[in-house]
């Protein structure tokens, strides 16, 4: 069988049958961009259906900071064993269990909340536990697929989609409430996922190398210049728990995520109470930084891979795109209490977000220079802790609001910890390889 093949192609011709197909690779992007889409419809819809379901359970903002987070004790869990099994047996068939138990705790969720307010948090925490292996899964499965002149772009189209399930969501979800009812967004966004698993297994394989249909010129252009071609030895728990470069990505990820988490949850009530937005418009306002977060994400993840195909210093990449992204949003954070109206607000959230598209060249794709062949287990390490965020941040919120009735305070919070995360990143990152 005779391929017109190149790199640079997103398909390669098969001429003895005269039909274009995707590269492999592609098509694996493809997939796991597919869910994470479903991970953050599943995981936003939540944050606009619980102000029907408190209105009717009387809930003060700490209980729905309770729920809000109880998500993130099972997300927390399966961080490092999600990596650890990747790396191991397969991102294959970790992400579709995975994907398929935080499917079904969505889909039961109007029934857990029927069940009594214990049953709910159970539920939340169930979902957590499905969802907690994805990122670790799928930065494992990248490390064997793609080439390291495609990775930043790679890994910034996946984090893509968590600002578009989230748009999607947060559009869709008020239309769903308004016509059907709360109960079916969980119904109706649990079931999308049996249908992605059907074509997971079909279609994806842990590595180039067990997949029957790849061509000969991309498993060989893929084995030469991805960044881990075997499987993960052991990583001993004393070799990483005081390395500085892996803490630095650890400690940018987590204040990254404190961010993404406390508005991921509390954006639509903020728009909603904070704003004075009617229900009906929340969606729409709410969606505005996500639209932001999703064009500059992949917009960062170019720049990155561009200067790196200049020969740039990787060092220098890493830092300079994660200062733009930390130092931007944190500056645009410090000015949102200052604004009173609407449109105001808006803008400079989406501000922050097209700052924090540049992370996508920074902390998010380290883990791959400092250790290839662990960066599942890796980014299970520091996933696990930027899930602590999701808890803290949702009832630490919930508290603040409760005790001074004011976002301010929720904005300085944010922001502090926002520039402390670009700081200690600054100082202490390496694109060295610390496990190989």
């Amino acid at each position: 069988m005779v391929f017109n093949y190149s790199k640079k192609n997103v398909s390669y011709v098969d001429q003895e049958r005269g039909i274009k197909k995707m590269l492999q690779r592609y098509k694996v992007i493809s997939l796991t961009v597919a869910a994470v889409f479903i991970c953050y419809i599943d995981r936003v819809v939540i944050s606009l259906a619980i102000i029907p379901m408190s209105e009717g359970m009387g809930w003060t903002e700490t209980q729905r900071g309770l729920i809000l987070s109880s998500f993130y004790i099972g997300y927390i869990l399966t961080q490092i064993i999600g990596g650890l099994l990747s790396d191991k047996i397969g991102a294959k068939i970790v992400l579709g269990i995975g994907l398929i138990v935080w499917s079904i705790f969505t889909f039961i969720t109007p029934w857990a909340f029927y069940g009594g307010f214990a049953a709910l948090i159970i539920a939340r925490i169930g979902m957590g536990l499905g969802e907690g292996i994805t990122f670790p899964a799928w930065h494992s499965l990248y490390a064997r697929w793609i080439p390291f002149s495609e990775r930043a772009r790679s890994v910034a189209i996946t984090n893509s989609a968590i600002p578009i399930g989230t748009i999607f969501g947060l559009v869709v979800t008020p239309v769903i409430i308004l016509r059907l009812g709360w109960e079916w967004a969980f119904y109706l966004y649990g079931g999308l996922g049996f249908i992605w698993y059907f074509y997971w297994q079909k279609i994806v394989f842990s590595s180039p190398k067990e997949d029957p249909k790849i061509s000969a010129e991309e498993l060989e252009f893929i084995s030469n210049n991805a960044p881990a071609t075997n499987e993960a030895k052991p990583l001993a728990f004393s070799k990483w728990r005081s390395n500085l470069p892996l803490w630095a990505i650890a400690v940018a990820h987590f204040c990254n995520n404190y961010s993404l988490f406390v508005f991921l949850s509390w954006l639509p009530i903020f728009i909603k109470d904070g704003l004075g937005v009617p229900m009906a418009a929340v969606g729409v306002l709410a969606m505005l930084p996500h639209i932001a977060s999703f064009l500059f994400l992949n917009v960062g993840g170019y720049f990155a891979d561009y200067l790196t195909n200049k020969g740039v210093k990787l060092l220098t990449i890493r830092k300079l795109c994660n200062s733009i992204a930390f130092g931007g949003s944190g500056i645009c954070l410090c000015i949102v209490p200052e604004l009173t109206s609407v449109a105001g607000v808006i803008a400079i959230m989406c501000l922050g977000n097209v700052f924090g598209g540049f992370s996508a060249g920074g902390f998010i794709v380290n883990h791959a220079d400092i250790g290839p062949e662990h960066t599942g287990r890796l980014m299970g390490i520091t996933n696990m802790v930027a899930a602590i965020p999701g808890f803290i941040g949702a009832i630490v919120t919930g508290m603040i609001l409760d005790a001074t009735n004011s976002w301010d305070m929720v904005f300085y919070v944010v922001a502090g910890i926002t520039f402390f995360g670009g700081i200690f990143y600054f100082l202490f990152a390496s694109t060295e390889k610390q496990f190989d």
